[in-house]
């Protein structure tokens, strides 16, 4: 071989040399990036791991700490220093945790450290979920349109508690305080509650109902801190329009020889007296109330200041039996030739609560005879059944045959 042919094949080696030292440098630096990438993914679930095991490392240290003492706070002497009354009994003066922030006052639950007493933390108010439930989440779909025969007691019940939440400044300029409470009296299904539904209605206030019994509780004192509570709530929640349905079952009038039950709902009736004592007339929260028995009701509750206005519901005359069943009836299928005034003659004495279940009852003959209108007849028969009169024509048989 000359030397020609070995300088070829040595520069044919070279090159392949390097080129296979070129591919290997190209792999090994995909290796490391590679490497690189994995050492950022392993760093990333350390930092991760590291967040986690502090996180329970603090969970782990907070579960550790002892249970706190609740108390109350009677006093603030200074910045630092507070005077608070365990739920065990004494009042100590104690230091205050530099973590709070709150601005405390008397009244206010704190925790307090069991070695220390110093005050830990600001604990929220208790509340009943009774009084939550007290609250109606929507607005009743109640117009004033709604109520016939009672134009005279709208418009007084309109400018007691509506007028004040709307236009306040008319009571300003005037210098008048407009009346705190209202009261509803009359007979029962004359229409007091739907009259509160319909001013909520029209004021969009939250309605806080409750009826009287559901202050009578079993246990001394829990009575009036329903009451307080109701009252509180109104006030965050204003406007709002508290209407106590039933009134006589708290307010009936206080006797000497009373038990110790009916001490109890005297102490619940004086809460009530206290609180609508205690809030402005100008405020936005109003109190309307409802009752069948006027003559039960202590004088206490009557007294200018409290309820300035006693509104009574009566029974509906002739004309407003007609106007309640022409509200009743806007929405039914009736015949031409129904004469809502002959049963209105029919039903004299009835309440709006009859005259009701009177348009509902005639409705039912029609179904119950599978017609889609509704004839004279079915009001009078319904008329006869609801009112207990001598009955007219009952299709005893139609009814059997649905049953």
């Amino acid at each position: 071989m000359n030397e020609s042919q070995a300088g070829a094949d040595f520069s044919r080696y070279i090159l392949d040399r390097m080129r296979q030292l070129e591919e290997r440098n190209l792999a090994l630096r995909e290796q490391k990036d590679r490497v690189e990438g994995e050492k950022r993914l392993i760093e990333n679930q350390k930092l991760k791991f590291e967040r986690e095991a502090r996180k329970l490392r603090s969970e782990l240290e907070r579960l550790r700490v002892g249970p706190m003492i609740v108390g109350t706070v009677v006093d603030v002497l200074d910045e630092s220093r507070v005077m608070v009354k365990s739920s065990t009994g004494p009042r100590f003066v104690v230091n205050l945790s530099q973590f709070i922030e709150e601005e405390l006052k008397p009244g206010t639950q704190v925790g307090l450290n069991q070695q220390s007493f110093a005050v830990m933390c600001v604990l929220p108010m208790p509340r009943d979920p009774a009084v939550f439930g007290m609250e109606v989440e929507e607005a009743p779909d109640v117009a004033f349109s709604q109520i016939g025969g009672l134009d005279s007691q709208i418009s007084e019940i309109r400018e007691i508690v509506e007028l004040p939440l709307k236009r306040p400044d008319l009571f300003v300029h005037v210098g008048i305080e407009p009346p705190k409470g209202v009261l509803l009296y009359g007979p029962p299904g004359t229409g007091k509650t739907i009259l509160a539904k319909a001013v909520a209605n029209s004021t969009d206030a939250t309605f806080l109902r409750v009826v009287g019994s559901e202050f009578v509780q079993k246990y001394i004192g829990e009575g009036a801190r329903l009451v307080r509570e109701l009252f509180e709530m109104a006030k965050n929640k204003s406007p709002a329009i508290i209407f106590v349905d039933e009134l006589d079952a708290i307010g009936a009038r206080r006797l000497d020889g009373a038990t110790s039950g009916d001490r109890e709902v005297q102490r619940t009736l004086m809460q009530l007296l206290a609180e609508m004592d205690g809030f402005d007339p100008r405020g936005e929260v109003k109190l309307i109330a409802a009752t069948n028995r006027l003559d039960m009701l202590d004088p206490a509750l009557l007294r200018p200041g409290r309820f300035d206005r006693v509104i009574e519901i009566p029974m509906p005359n002739k004309d407003a039996i007609e106007s309640i069943l022409k509200i009743h009836t806007q929405g039914m299928s009736l015949d031409e030739e129904v004469d809502l005034k002959h049963i209105a003659d029919l039903a004299v004495g009835a309440s709006g609560a009859d005259l009701r279940a009177l348009a509902t009852e005639a409705g039912m003959y029609a179904i119950r005879e599978e017609r889609t209108t509704i004839y004279q007849t079915d009001f009078e028969n319904a008329a006869a059944k609801i009112l207990r009169k001598e009955k007219i024509n009952e299709p005893a048989d139609l009814v059997q045959q649905y049953i």
